[in-house]
């Protein structure tokens, strides 16, 4: 199915599979050396630290898993051909709140080079599903967990 891809730049993939490395050859490690020290301290019943490292390593394994899924769903997106008529995985688009009039540029990525505090953001989050397909001047009425956020569409622009 379409829907279960996941775009991402080249530079997203490979950072997200350097995650996954990291994961699996370091963090996971060490989580078995804390099993093994604390296995050694005895009655496992009721051995804190050793049920503490067994809970860590279950979350990090999902975290791993996780990633192994999201990375083979992965297709790459050639953000040099992106045009700028309608926002779109790869493009700036600078919205005006409706409600407050508050101006704000969102740059619509995939996984690996999202960055919230640039203004990076998933477009397959809330406020990127929103906005794609849109084209300026439009309106984009977006339902998030606050309410909903209404966007008029100013400009669409490569980032730079």
């Amino acid at each position: 199915m379409a829907d279960d891809r996941i775009p991402m730049t080249r530079d997203g993939y490979e950072r997200k599979k350097a995650d996954l490395d990291r994961m699996q050859n370091h963090e996971m490690i060490e989580v078995a050396k804390r099993i093994a020290a604390a296995r050694e301290l005895g009655d496992l019943s009721e051995n804190a630290e050793y049920h503490a490292a067994r809970e860590d390593q279950g979350m990090l394994q999902a975290r791993i898993d996780k990633l192994k899924y999201d990375l083979s769903r992965a297709f790459f997106v050639d953000t040099n051909h992106t045009t700028t008529d309608t926002v779109m995985f790869g493009v700036c688009v600078k919205v005006k709140d409706v409600d407050c009039g508050d101006e704000e540029t969102f740059e619509l990525v995939g996984p690996g080079d999202d960055n919230p505090d640039k203004n990076k953001i998933l477009s397959s989050s809330p406020i990127g599903q929103g906005l794609m397909g849109k084209k300026r001047g439009e309106v984009a009425v977006i339902q998030v967990p606050m309410g909903k956020l209404r966007f008029e569409i100013l400009d669409i622009s490569l980032p730079q």
